[in-house]
């Protein structure tokens, strides 16, 4: 099977190439790697190939599906677990085959959202810089304890689950929001409604997918609902968030502080370097100079057990694509 793999970097070819010589060293299998994304543009790339292979940012509604299947495409596989960039009604219209990975390493981006929490709490990344200009004055670094404060998590599948352990453990209170909580929050916190978390949060932390329902789940009258002085983080999708409406809660000091690892016009941004370059997105720019807020470029997943994972699920959807077989990750 030929399958050519779009916004290829370096480390998806090193855990490809791994997982491929290591677990399917007897399948055929063989990867084309493109820094491109893929679009209905791009996807002229994919001539040749039995399947594509995509990540979070690449395209795929009905313009890019129809091009891929007139090239003879079969199969769509998602190294990630969101699909909302997929129109699922095109891709059965055309007879493509499409799964994802639905988990992958949960505990990685609720670790990633802890560190995220811990320093913009404690400051620590103003506190390197200082230290390192030989600056060791604590004026500006101070924060908070976190034992005893309330976490508002919403989202309660496998990563709020692990993302509701670690408040656990770090002394929190814990509160959930979920249309269909999972049974295991019990164990670590009590289900509210979502006004009730937003009131009563020190922290809200946001791992829900993005849908119809969820777009702009954070917007300026949920964040009127927040406790004054909260934090926001989001290490889910960027769109939960109305960026907006965020900037002016942080200019009217309603809202205390935000991390946030995924931002909604990120295609354009992140996963790639534009150090030298002038960034044109003035949302972003507005939303960086806040020094109350903390930015990382959709890295939550980004362990080496995470990306492991990636790979052999998606080179196992794509096996039993080829063989005909059930694959329980089809969408």
């Amino acid at each position: 099977m030929k399958i050519t793999l779009f916004s290829a970097q370096p480390y998806d070819r090193r855990f490809f190439e791994e997982v491929r010589r290591e677990r399917f060293a007897d399948a055929d299998l063989h990867f084309i790697y493109q820094d491109a994304r893929l679009d209905a543009q791009s996807a002229a790339l994919a001539e040749g190939s039995d399947a594509v292979c995509v990540f979070v940012n690449d395209r795929l509604d009905a313009d890019t599906l129809a091009v891929l299947a007139g090239l003879g495409v079969r199969a769509v596989g998602l190294r990630c677990a969101g699909f909302n960039n997929v129109d699922l009604d095109a891709a059965r219209r055309l007879g493509l085959f499409v799964a994802r990975v639905p988990a992958y390493s949960p505990e990685a981006v609720a670790e990633h959202a802890l560190a995220m929490i811990m320093t913009l709490n404690r400051k620590t990344h103003r506190a390197f810089n200082r230290v390192r200009e030989g600056n060791f004055a604590l004026d500006g670094l101070l924060g908070v304890t976190l034992n005893g404060k309330t976490a508002g998590i919403v989202g309660t599948g496998r990563i709020g689950l692990c993302m509701a352990r670690i408040f656990q453990g770090l002394g929190c209170e814990v509160i959930g929001y979920d249309p269909y909580p999972a049974q295991a929050f019990a164990d670590y916190g009590e289900i509210v409604s979502r006004d009730t978390l937003l009131a009563r949060s020190d922290i809200v932390s946001l791992h829900c997918p993005l849908t119809e329902q969820t777009h702009h789940l954070i917007d300026e009258t949920s964040l009127g609902q927040m406790k004054p002085g909260a934090m926001l983080v989001n290490t889910s999708r960027g769109a939960l968030i109305d960026t907006p409406a965020v900037i002016e809660a942080l200019k009217s000091r309603r809202l205390g502080a935000l991390a946030i690892d995924v931002y909604e016009q990120e295609s354009e941004l992140f996963f790639h370097d534009h150090s030298a370059e002038i960034i044109a997105d003035d949302v972003f720019a507005r939303l960086s100079s806040f020094p109350n807020v903390l930015i990382t470029g959709h890295q939550g997943f980004f362990t080496a057990e995470a990306l492991t994972e990636i790979a052999t699920v998606t080179c196992a959807n794509l096996m039993a694509f080829g063989a005909g077989d059930a694959c329980p990750n089809a969408l």
